[in-house]
C-alpha cells in the first residue's frame, strides 16, 4: 500500500498492540459483543490456537505500528465444516478510513482461497454499516439477520451473517 502500510503475518510480539486495539473495540463499540476487556493472555491464547490450526493472522504495519489486523478461523469446529471459516478485522481507531480494513481483509480471502477454504462467513452486529458495506465490496452477500441477539450499552443489538463463496472444490480427504 502507499504510505507506509502493508500487511504480513502477525508475530507474538504484536500482541500487546492487538490487544489494544481488540479491547478498545470491546469498550467502545458493537463490533465485539463482549463488555470486558481481554487480557493479554486471552490474546495469546486465541494467537496460539490460531497458529495451531494453520489460520492466519495478519497486522497492518504502519512504518512499524501495528495499525489493524485481521484473521479467520473455525466456523464450527465439526467435520463437515472445514471447509468453511469466520473472519475477523479490526482497525486501530487513529487509522480507521485510509483503507486499512480492504488490504486486512483482501489478505485474508486471497489466504482463503490458497487453503482450499469455500465459505468465508463474517459476523456482523447490523448497526455496523462500514463493516458490512466494506465485506460487500468484496462480495459478500446477507445470508442471516438475527433480531435482538446481544444486549449491549443498554440495548439490544440485531446480528448479520454475510458468506463469500471462495470458487474451489475441495479435494479428497
Amino acid at each position: 500500500m502507499d504510505n507506509g502500510i502493508y500487511v504480513r503475518p502477525a508475530e507474538e510480539g504484536d500482541l500487546a498492540a492487538i490487544l489494544d486495539i481488540y479491547n478498545h473495540v470491546i469498550v467502545n463499540t458493537t463490533a465485539v459483543y463482549s463488555e470486558k476487556p481481554h487480557t493479554l493472555q486471552m490474546r495469546k491464547d486465541w494467537f496460539d490456537d490460531r497458529m495451531k490450526n494453520n489460520f492466519p493472522v495478519y497486522v497492518a504495519d504502519a512504518n512499524g505500528s501495528v495499525a489493524g489486523f485481521s484473521s479467520f478461523g473455525h466456523f464450527r469446529v465439526w467435520p463437515c465444516y472445514r471447509y468453511t471459516v469466520e473472519v475477523s478485522v479490526y482497525v486501530e481507531a487513529s487509522f480507521r478510513g485510509l483503507g486499512i480494513s480492504k488490504i486486512l481483509l483482501g489478505a485474508l480471502v486471497k489466504r482463503a482461497g490458497e487453503m482450499n477454504y469455500h465459505a468465508m462467513i463474517a459476523g456482523i452486529s447490523a448497526d455496523n454499516e462500514v463493516s458490512l458495506n466494506l465485506h460487500r465490496s468484496f462480495g459478500f452477500e446477507e445470508v442471516a439477520h438475527f433480531k435482538q441477539v446481544g444486549y449491549k450499552f443498554g440495548r439490544w443489538l440485531d446480528l448479520k451473517f454475510l458468506e463469500l463463496l471462495v470458487d474451489n472444490t475441495p479435494g479428497p480427504i
